[in-house]
């Protein structure tokens, strides 16, 4: 085997996992900053909200119903 199509399929898998991985972490942010968002500027509310993403990863919600959920949760902070 040639070594030129070794090194094009190895670089093509390592460019391709840095891709996956890039958008996994990028959509972390996302949902990370969708709760910061909905938790506004309180303190002990953004910590809340953050504990609440982290239940809804837990919970496997889809992203699609995670506005819905996190909004749902945000209504039921009670400040301590």
């Amino acid at each position: 085997m040639n070594i030129a199509y070794v090194v094009v399929v190895v670089t093509t898998v390592l460019v391709v996992a840095l891709h996956v991985g890039l958008f996994w972490k990028i959509r972390g942010w996302m949902d990370r900053d969708l709760a910061l968002r909905i938790a506004g500027e309180n303190e002990s509310r953004r910590a809340y909200m953050l504990a609440r993403l982290a239940d809804a990863r837990r919970a496997r919600v889809r992203r699609r119903d995670l506005l819905a959920w996190l909004e749902r949760a945000a209504s039921e902070y009670a400040p301590e």
